[in-house]
C-alpha cells in the first residue's frame, strides 16, 4: 500500500530498494530554505543493518501491512526466542535480534505482540512497563532535596536508570521498556 513519506511512523514496515525495512525513528526536518523532508532511521529485516534515508514529504513509499498476534515468551534457544501461542499452544521461533535494546526487559511468561508480514516475524513489542528490583543505588547527597534531582541506579536485569533520591537498593520499581526510564515505585 502506497503512503506519503510524511506519514511514516516508528514501528511500520516498508519496502524500499527491493528490501524490507522496519522503521526505528522518523523526524520531519524543515530547513530554512527549500521544502521539508523526512529523515528515517530503519533496519533491514534480513541482515539487521541500519541505515538512514531521506524523502521529500510529497514522495510515496510502499508500506507493508502487518498482522499482529499475541504470544507468551517461554525461553531463549540460542539466537531464537521460543514463544507459545495462547490458543493453539504451538511453539513459534523468533530471532532474538528483533528485540534490539529492549532484550534485557524480556521476562519469563511475558505476553508479547509479534508483527508478521506474510507469516514472517518482523517486530516484537513488549509491554510498555515492567516491574524490576533495584540492586544498586547511589546514596542520597545531603541537601539534594529538589524534586527534579535523580540518582543513578542499577536494575536486576543489569540496565542502568535514573531514580528519585528516595528510592533505595532492594526496592521494586516500574520502568518503561522503551527507554529504561523510571515511572513509579511498585505497589504491593
Amino acid at each position: 500500500m502506497k503512503q506519503q513519506a510524511n506519514l511514516i511512523r516508528a514501528g511500520q514496515v516498508i519496502e524500499h530498494d527491493g528490501r524490507r525495512w522496519t522503521v526505528l525513528k522518523q523526524q520531519i526536518i524543515t530547513p530554512g530554505k527549500g521544502g521539508a523532508f523526512i529523515q528515517v532511521e530503519m533496519r533491514d529485516l534480513k541482515t539487521g543493518n541500519k541505515t538512514n534515508e531521506r524523502w521529500r514529504t510529497a514522495d510515496t513509499v510502499e508500506r507493508l501491512m502487518t498482522d499482529n498476534r499475541d504470544y507468551t515468551y517461554s525461553y531463549t534457544d540460542g539466537d531464537n526466542l521460543v514463544l507459545m501461542d495462547g490458543e493453539s499452544f504451538e511453539q513459534f521461533l523468533v530471532p532474538a535480534g528483533l528485540l534490539g535494546d529492549q532484550a534485557p526487559f524480556l521476562q519469563d511468561n511475558m505476553q508479547v505482540m509479534i508483527d508478521l508480514v506474510e507469516g514472517e516475524p518482523v517486530g516484537i513489542h513488549l509491554p510498555a512497563t515492567v516491574t524490576l528490583e533495584i540492586v544498586e543505588a547511589d546514596p542520597v547527597v545531603k541537601g539534594q532535596t529538589a524534586s527534579s534531582s535523580y540518582k543513578p541506579a542499577k536494575l536486576a536485569n543489569g540496565v542502568k536508570t535514573m531514580v528519585p533520591p528516595f528510592v533505595e537498593a532492594g526496592e521494586r520499581v516500574v520502568v518503561r521498556t522503551e527507554d529504561a526510564s523510571y515511572v513509579e515505585r511498585a505497589k504491593g
